[in-house]
């Protein structure tokens, strides 16, 4: 597949990239730096300096033939406010033209859906993450809104709760089970799961949780 990678320099990004590259697809990627990505891999992909903020720079990276959009922009305490926000709606513009890809997200379980079993876990993460995470948990949340705005576009998201650095196991649970603080997921197999929903259609238009 011609696949479009946001966020290919951070800890998610660099698994997905890798495991894209190793599955075959012809990859574009945009990111401020290339030096940031290896020799090795440069010269397999297609590498786009710019800004994901910049509307110019997005278009120039999704083409008309664009089968998927995979995004995994990190936001740390240092992002502006609504970074995934604002590149989300930018590349969501952008596919709505003739293009028709598909977009995969990763959000955050602090983030609950319509679909989500809430129990007192549950409800943990989400006060501990209003509380010390509140940039990243408010833009997520204003990510999936935006998202149910643009029912046109096609797009999966996966839900991480605790992501660590591990081997990509391909061993584990996505949907919409209990879930709580203790739930985690490795980088590796979180980007497993974004890219098993190139072909799968099972999760369309919703955004279930990825864990152990």
């Amino acid at each position: 597949m011609k696949i479009t990678l946001f966020g290919a320099t951070g800890q998610l990004g660099s698994e997905c990239l890798q495991q894209a590259v190793a599955a075959g697809h012809e990859l574009t990627v945009l990111v401020r730096s290339a030096k940031k990505i290896s020799a090795e891999l440069r010269s397999k992909v297609c590498v786009v300096e710019g800004d994901a903020l910049c509307p110019e720079d997005v278009w120039r990276v999704i083409a008309a033939d664009t089968d998927a959009v995979l995004f995994a922009i990190g936001v740390d305490k240092h992002s502006p406010p609504d970074l995934c926000t604002d590149v989300t709606r930018i590349i969501l513009d952008a596919l709505r033209g003739d293009c028709g890809a598909r977009f995969i997200w990763c959000g955050g379980g602090s983030t609950f859906v319509e679909q989500d079993v809430i129990g007192f876990g549950a409800k943990f993460v989400r006060k501990f993450a209003e509380t010390f995470m509140s940039l990243r948990h408010i833009d997520k949340e204003h990510q999936y809104l935006l998202l149910k705005s643009y029912p046109d576009i096609p797009h999966i998201g996966v839900r991480p709760l605790q992501m660590a650095k591990g081997p990509m196991r391909g061993d584990y649970r996505l949907g919409f089970d209990r879930f709580n603080g203790f739930s985690r997921i490795s980088f590796a197999d979180c980007a497993h799961a974004m890219l098993k929903q190139l072909s799968n259609d099972e999760w369309l238009s919703k955004a279930p949780i990825v864990q152990y």
